[in-house]
Formats: C-alpha cells, structure tokens, sequence
C-alpha cells in the first residue's frame, strides 16, 4: 500500500466525522485528534520497529517489552484507584503474564527467538492484558461496591477477608474472561482474526495463516485466565486492613 491510496483511505475518517456533525454528536474533534494520533504513534512504531527488527539486538527487546508493559500499566491503573498499590499489582500481573507466555514460546521453540516474532506476540500478550485488567477492575470495584453491607457483615461475624470477598471476587474474574471465551467461539465463523486476515493479505498460505491465528487463541485464552486471576488475587487483600476491616471507598 502507498501513501496516495492511504490518504484515499481517510475517506472512512469523513464519513463518522460527517454523521458526527449531521447528528449533533460532538465527537467532531475527538475523532480527529484520535485519527492524528493514530498516524503519528504508528509511524514512529513503524520506523522504531524497522530499526529494532534490522539489529535484532536482545537490549532493544527488552527495552521495547519494557514500554509496552509501562504504557500499559499507566493505563490501567486510572481503572483501579481505589485499590492500593494498583500499579505495581498491574506491572507484576503484565508481567507475569510475558514472562509465562514467552517461556512457553521459546523454551519449547514454538516460535524463533527474534524481534521479529517477539514483540509482535509480545505486543498482542500486553495489549489483551491490559483490556483484561480494565474489565476485571471495572467489575471488582462496582461488585465490592454493591456489595459492601454483606462483606462488612460476613466480617462481624468472623469470616476473613478472603471469605467475605470470595464471591465479588470470582464474579469479576468470571466476568472479565468470558468475552474473550465467547469471541472465541465464533472466530472464523463470524469473524476472521486480524492476524490472519493480515497474513492471507500479506501473500501466505491460508492454513498456515489459521495455524498462526491459532496459536494466539491458545495464548489469549491463557492470558484471560492468569491476568484475571492473579491481579484479582493481588488487589483485594489491598481493601481491607489490618484489622481485616473494610476499607472505605476513596472518594
């Protein structure tokens, strides 16, 4: 693709900015800088990416994976306020999720250790932990939220704190997988994956392509259940007190 048929392309930017300003939206200007930013993030990743995939130097690896995992870090912690400590929590589970996912990879050499497989895979692990831990935190704050009177009840009558958030707690872990479950039922049918429709594009073959595609499902689904999982486990000891009290909720 050149950049005379990429500006072509701005054409699908027109439209939403034309039905925004028919219908009295007012998402005019919030389209336009998302669509600036948009070009300018993903051609400085591009041309950063060129140089890194070009030297294929385990320093700017790790130095790439490392901003991802900041990046997103940053933000998800605006979700998790009122937990204590939320940043660390999202950076050890984020990176704890890396760490799993490319070990399996590479130690069994399901994939070539290089940038090139690295930080794309890497790239796809972050980013769907990062929407993970938005949805499990959207969910576990309004659940212990809605919830407090019986919490704060279970605790008077002698139960922990795990015991008292035990049912918040798995509802949100619950919640935050089964999209990624159910997406997963349909792909192929409904839908076909952008990592595959990117290769088949691209000139590869189609089975090849779906054995890809498939390999990402099986890291997505292993990344919905450990991000889920150890954040939660990782955030609601951070509610209560020392005195195993419930912690008011930060206004």
């Amino acid at each position: 693709m050149s950049y005379t048929t990429l500006a072509i392309a701005l054409i699908f930017i027109a439209i939403p900015l034309l039905l925004s300003r028919t219908l009295r939206l007012g998402l005019e200007k919030d389209t336009i800088i998302a669509t600036i930013r948009s070009i300018l993030q993903l051609l400085a990743v591009g041309y950063i990416l060129k140089f890194v995939f070009d030297s294929d130097n385990v320093a700017y690896i790790m130095i790439m994976v490392t901003l991802m995992i900041g990046a997103a870090t940053q933000n998800v912690r605006k979700k998790g306020k009122t937990i204590n400590g939320i940043t660390w929590k999202v950076a050890v589970t984020l990176l704890a999720v890396e760490l799993l996912t490319q070990s399996i990879l590479l130690g069994f050499g399901i994939v070539p250790p290089t940038a090139q497989y690295v930080i794309s895979i890497s790239g796809m692990i972050i980013g769907n932990s990062m929407v993970l831990s938005i949805l499990f935190l959207n969910r576990f704050t309004a659940e212990v939220d809605a919830h407090r009177d019986e919490t704060e009840l279970i605790l008077s009558l002698g139960g922990t704190p795990k015991q008292a958030i035990h049912r918040q707690l798995i509802q949100s872990i619950k919640a935050s997988m089964i999209p990624t479950i159910e997406s997963q039922k349909t792909i192929g049918l409904v839908q076909l994956p952008g990592m595959m429709s990117g290769q088949i594009i691209a000139g590869a073959d189609p089975i090849q392509a779906v054995q890809f595609q498939l390999l990402i499902i099986f890291l997505l689904l292993t990344t919905a259940a450990v991000t889920s999982i150890l954040l939660g486990f990782l955030s609601y000891r951070s509610l209560f007190n020392q005195r195993m009290q419930l912690l008011q909720e930060k206004q």
